[in-house]
């Protein structure tokens, strides 16, 4: 094939995978609005929707696999059943973080804006137009950027997907074709798939957060359209109040006033926080004592069971070691993009594009680079996928909760010339503690997530294909070989011991370090 020809189509397939990602963005976002607002809203809502997505967050995106072929390719005719699927796949990528970031902004809004609704007897789709949405829109917009990433990732998975012997695949889509590449035509297409990651960061994203601002400062005419002109005034006060990010901003211990000068004050704590670990609490130990109770009454679960305890061990350590040097990395980055450089703005928009190259496209390279000739060659490609694939999470966490940070902190600093030791130990760890925590959750969730690609790499991803890269143990290795062969008892088993092993770490260690964060801000 001629390079024009090559070209053209890869960039018909790009074309073709970004259509369906927009598409899933589109009704990601769609029922985020719905589920957050009424998350954040309603209190029994809550108690339930918050561990459920909690939980599905964490869970492969193999794992949806088996719905996705009885739902839409059997419900739905040929080509458009396939592509259904696919959406659908990239939707369970893309949600979750959706969903929070709405409920998050609701949640935190100031409690002037429902009081005028109150005072105009807005109905619900009044406050849905003119309070909630643009309420949430500044992190609606930042969490969906996140989650183009991380659709991006597992794009080359949800377009070709399979259980047991029977594969799909759609016809057009960079993710369908960039396994069967090699050579020159595999860089022709990383460079094609760069190229559209750029322009969707410039042309779409960017103006994108630009418009949300607005929002940030309470100017939007829509909101305010039907008030006379008093409470325009006042709303236009209360939205200068807000601080950009403030759900994360609130997190970090710290308040602004209206000359926006910042005050430490205790963090901004739900009412309902201590209701909602008790049901993390609760769910854990039913979980748990469900399972056990049912795999050792039955010797056939009790076999994959023992088979699924030490894949998860080992998966855990890599996870682990893979987030230790994560910390390492993102810690002083983070520091140094906060409190030693004035290009903060530049080295995040760099960062950005970056994180939406996903380590997926690079597989193949990393894979060559690694197994060759190498007899761990598999354990250092789980590394490097488990790192980039958790990396930007923890860096990005750091920079969302101290972006505003009061004035006061770098004052002191150099008025005093705090330096060396004791500005880290003093300055720099404290402040970033905040959004450390929230991106360790999210990294190492998304190193679980990874953990498919990471401990068993294919050369189609499917059942059959040629096996590029494996671990000899783990939990990544045992789902996509369960799949794979139709396995899907050992699967669903192997992802009740990852779920409830997740719920325990959050419910009994990151709350934990939450509160600590608490009790040192108050």
């Amino acid at each position: 094939m001629d390079f024009l020809s090559l070209l053209l189509m890869l960039v018909v397939d790009t074309s073709a995978s970004w259509i369906r990602m927009f598409a899933a963005l589109f009704i990601s976002v769609f029922i985020s609005i719905f589920v957050g607002i009424y998350a954040a809203t309603n209190a029994r809502a809550e108690r339930i929707i918050l561990p459920v997505v909690d939980v599905l967050q964490t869970i492969p995106i193999l794992a949806f696999f088996p719905f996705a072929i009885f739902v839409f390719v059997f419900l739905l005719p040929g080509y458009i059943g396939i592509n259904a699927a696919v959406i659908f796949l990239i939707v369970t990528s893309m949600l979750w973080n959706i969903i929070f970031g709405v409920y998050e902004s609701v949640k935190t809004m100031p409690k002037e804006f429902i009081e005028l609704a109150d005072m105009y007897h807005f109905d619900f789709w009044s406050r849905l137009r003119r309070i909630y949405v643009p309420a949430s829109m500044p992190r609606i917009v930042q969490q969906s950027i996140l989650s183009w990433a991380i659709g991006l990732f597992y794009l080359v998975t949800s377009e070709i997907f399979s259980t047991g012997n029977v594969n799909y695949h759609v016809t057009y889509g960079i993710g369908s074709v960039l396994p069967s590449l090699a050579g020159t035509s595999y860089i022709m297409a990383i460079g094609v798939f760069v190229a559209f990651v750029v322009a969707t960061r410039f042309l779409f994203f960017r103006p994108l957060e630009k418009y949300s601002t607005r929002y940030m400062r309470g100017q939007s005419a829509d909101a305010s359209a039907v008030l006379p002109r008093y409470e325009k005034r006042v709303l236009d006060w209360i939205g200068h109040a807000i601080p950009r990010n403030r759900e994360v901003f609130d997190s970090a211990g710290f308040a602004v006033t209206r000359s926006g000068k910042g005050t430490a004050r205790k963090p901004a704590i739900h009412k309902n926080t201590k209701d909602m670990s008790s049901y993390y609490r609760i769910m854990a130990v039913l979980m748990a004592a469900a399972i056990i109770y049912v795999i050792a009454s039955n010797r056939i679960l009790l076999g994959y069971e023992l088979e699924v305890i030490p894949a998860l061990a080992a998966s855990f350590a890599r996870i682990w070691i893979a987030f230790i040097v994560i910390l390492a990395v993102a810690v002083p980055v983070g520091i140094y993009l906060i409190f030693m450089t004035k290009k903060t703005s530049s080295y995040i928009l760099l960062f950005q594009v970056l994180a939406s190259i996903p380590a997926t496209i690079l597989l193949p390279l990393i894979a060559e680079t690694f197994v060759h000739g190498s007899t761990h060659g598999g354990e250092y490609v789980a590394f490097v996928i488990f790192f980039l694939s958790g990396i930007w999470y923890v860096i990005f966490g750091i920079m969302a909760s101290t972006r505003t940070l009061p004035e006061n902190m770098f004052e002191v600093k150099k008025i005093f010339g705090v330096k060396g030791s004791n500005a880290w130990k003093n300055i720099y760890l404290k402040a970033i503690l905040p959004g450390l925590i929230t991106g360790a959750i999210t990294g190492i969730a998304a190193e679980w997530n990874a953990s498919i690609v990471a401990e068993y790499f294919t050369t189609t991803g499917v059942s059959g294909s040629q096996v590029i890269s494996s671990v000899g143990i783990g939990i990544g290795r045992l789902l996509d070989t369960a799949i794979s062969s139709g396995g899907l008892v050992l699967m669903a088993v192997a992802l009740l011991n990852l779920v409830v092993m997740i719920i325990l770490i959050n419910t009994f260690v990151w709350k934990k370090y939450y509160r600590s964060i608490a009790k040192m801000y108050g």
